[in-house]
């Protein structure tokens, strides 16, 4: 290949060929300076995953996982020599069926691709999801989960999880919260960035949206609250939660139809953000069913 044609362009570009001709590939890679490889380690980077709309799946059990949502990897890379697996073979054939690209290469290069020592044997290629705010079905679920600010990657994969675990319609990330397609939120989410409905939306865009429907916004604070256990909760519930150090900022908490606090027993003065999520969607969720 010319040294003069772009290795990131040149990838995006037969990718996308590949995926509009509805053919197959099956390749091999062994060199580090490959541009696939090139490519696919750009996608750890943030700006390169929003610039190509694709993200990294890395282990066997999240691309199952993605599989039985219906999300099919556009890219298979494997590891040379890994035990033959059931599931990874089904996959395999999905991919090839779809026109996808299937590559084996060294163990070595699949860890520069992934960037850890220790990865697993296998990773997939996904197209980002459509996160717009008008996509919502606000009657898809009697409980929906907000994040505000939340910048560790961890607990937006926790609060997915929940959304995930409580039947939630979705996880609205409002302003500038981590990137929920990045390695670690994904793995984090344990498969649940497949099965929730995911947005993302600024303040301004999410409270005229919120306020032109039925919908509870909801959030822990000790501003004018009453217990959160037993509290009025109405269903569609928006619970809404903060940035892990500063909280939620004193105007958005005005914004919120019930303010609910939770009691601190020991010397913490507050619980994980993602945590006091789950609390408070578990005691929703109780609310709501004992109601209705």
């Amino acid at each position: 290949m010319p040294r003069s044609i772009n290795w990131w362009r040149w990838s995006k570009t037969a990718l996308a060929k590949i995926a509009a001709e509805g053919r197959a590939v099956r390749k091999h890679i062994t060199g580090f300076s490959n541009p696939t490889v090139k490519y696919l380690r750009s996608l750890r980077d943030k700006k390169h995953r929003k610039r190509a709309g694709q993200f990294l799946v890395e282990g066997l059990r999240l691309l199952e996982d993605a599989r039985t949502c219906g999300h099919v990897p556009r890219q298979l890379v494997m590891a040379e020599g890994r035990d033959a697996h059931d599931l990874l073979a089904r996959l395999e054939s999905e991919v090839e069926a779809a026109g996808g690209e299937v590559i084996t290469t060294t163990p070595d290069i699949l860890s520069k691709i992934t960037g850890k020592s220790n990865t697993q044997s296998v990773v997939g290629v996904f197209d980002e999801f459509d996160t717009g705010l008008a996509r919502l079905d606000r009657d898809a679920g009697t409980i929906w989960m907000v994040a505000q600010d939340l910048r560790d990657p961890g607990n937006l994969g926790t609060m997915l999880r929940t959304c995930d675990a409580v039947g939630a319609g979705g996880l609205i990330l409002i302003d500038d919260c981590a990137d929920p397609f990045s390695a670690e939120a994904v793995r984090a989410s344990m498969g649940a960035v497949f099965t929730v409905a995911l947005t993302q939306a600024r303040w301004e865009e999410f409270l005229p949206w919120l306020r032109g429907g039925a919908g509870q916004l909801v959030a822990a604070s000790l501003r004018d609250a009453v217990p959160y256990r037993g509290a009025a909760y109405q269903a569609p519930c928006f619970i809404l939660v903060g940035n892990e150090s500063q909280g939620l900022p004193e105007a958005y908490e005005s914004e919120c139809d019930l303010r609910v606090t939770m009691p601190m027993k020991g010397r913490a003065d507050s619980l994980n953000a993602a945590v006091a999520g789950a609390v408070l969607a578990y005691e929703v969720l109780a609310g709501l069913e004992d109601r209705f």
